[in-house]
């Protein structure tokens, strides 16, 4: 099965190179960032080791997707998409505090729930839930980005704090998450999904902060099905889910949740392609487009022309 596993090219006045669980970053000047999504998959913040073919398209294209829809709510860092895995944008100061907002109780939420924890990055969660339940209100819990290993849960409390981010760029990020989940989720009913649950990155560019990264993409975010959310719920089953959660459960079924030393279970051929799948179903789903799968033969030439002739229309 064709998959790209990862990039390496050199452009005009590239400055660094980094290469993220997922994305292979190239920065270009001072003022350019080229992200390549690639079919990588990692699971509780470790990398598997075999990709998924398509995932990298999926992501990027579902990302621009919503990063169109919404650069006029948020501003956002994306300049031009050139190729299915690639996307162009403007190169900002992360700041490296992933902001996590969750509508229902699910995922590491509810990990922790039934662990006996009712409160969570300073959130308190209600008594008496059920996984996948609503919460009252959306909340938000924060982590912080590692470079190595899993992010780490925070409040925002102790992000003001340590002093991570100033007050009023915190309060500026928690208005935004709010102002992109509530977005996202009006989106997604119109296609008959519940947002459950997503995270966005942001950075700063002269002094401004902006939306960075992927934008409610199966990586970032979950999605259960509307018409069938309260029948399941009823019944205490498992929701039927567009996201990657259930790659996280096969892995915990196989005994891995990214202990220290412990190596990932191998994903089998059969298994690929019902991850392959999903990811597909929730672009088409998402955005009501038909997904058109780029072909494999000569990728690696095509995405490095499709982004220096970007660069060249840049005047870069």
């Amino acid at each position: 099965m064709s998959t790209l596993i990862s990039t390496n090219y050199f452009f005009n006045q590239q400055k660094n190179f980094y290469r993220g669980k997922v994305r292979d970053v190239y920065y270009i000047s001072d003022s350019i960032l080229v992200m390549v999504a690639t079919d990588r998959i990692s699971a509780f913040d470790v990398v598997m080791p075999k990709a998924i073919p398509y995932k990298g398209q999926v992501l990027n294209q579902t990302a621009g997707y919503f990063l169109d829809l919404t650069k006029d709510l948020v501003p956002n860092w994306k300049i031009s998409s050139p190729h299915p895995n690639v996307t162009l944008g403007y190169r900002c100061e992360p700041i490296h505090i992933e902001m996590v907002i969750r509508g229902y109780l699910s995922g590491h939420a509810w990990r922790e729930y039934k662990e006996g924890k009712r409160i969570i990055c300073g959130e308190k969660m209600p008594d008496g839930m059920l996984e996948n339940d609503k919460f009252p209100v959306p909340i938000i819990t924060p982590t912080i980005k590692a470079h190595v290993g899993h992010d780490v849960d925070i409040s925002k409390a102790e992000i003001l704090k340590q002093k991570l981010v100033a007050e009023e760029d915190y309060l500026q990020l928690e208005e935004y998450t709010h102002k992109l989940f509530k977005f996202g989720s009006d989106y997604a009913k119109q296609q008959k999904l519940i947002l459950v649950d997503s995270k966005y990155e942001f950075g700063k560019k002269d002094g401004k902060i902006m939306l960075m990264d992927e934008v409610h993409t199966p990586d970032s975010s979950r999605y259960f099905y509307t018409d069938t959310y309260a029948k399941i719920q009823q019944k205490d089953q498992q929701q039927r889910q567009l996201s990657k959660e259930f790659v996280r459960q096969w892995l915990i079924a196989k005994g891995f949740q990214g202990q220290v030393g412990a190596a990932a279970p191998v994903f089998p051929i059969d298994f690929i392609e019902i991850v392959t799948n999903r990811y597909v179903e929730l672009y088409q789903h998402i955005t009501g487009k038909k997904f058109i799968m780029e072909s494999y033969d000569g990728i690696e030439d095509a995405i490095e022309k499709s982004i220096i002739n970007e660069l060249r229309i840049l005047s870069v």
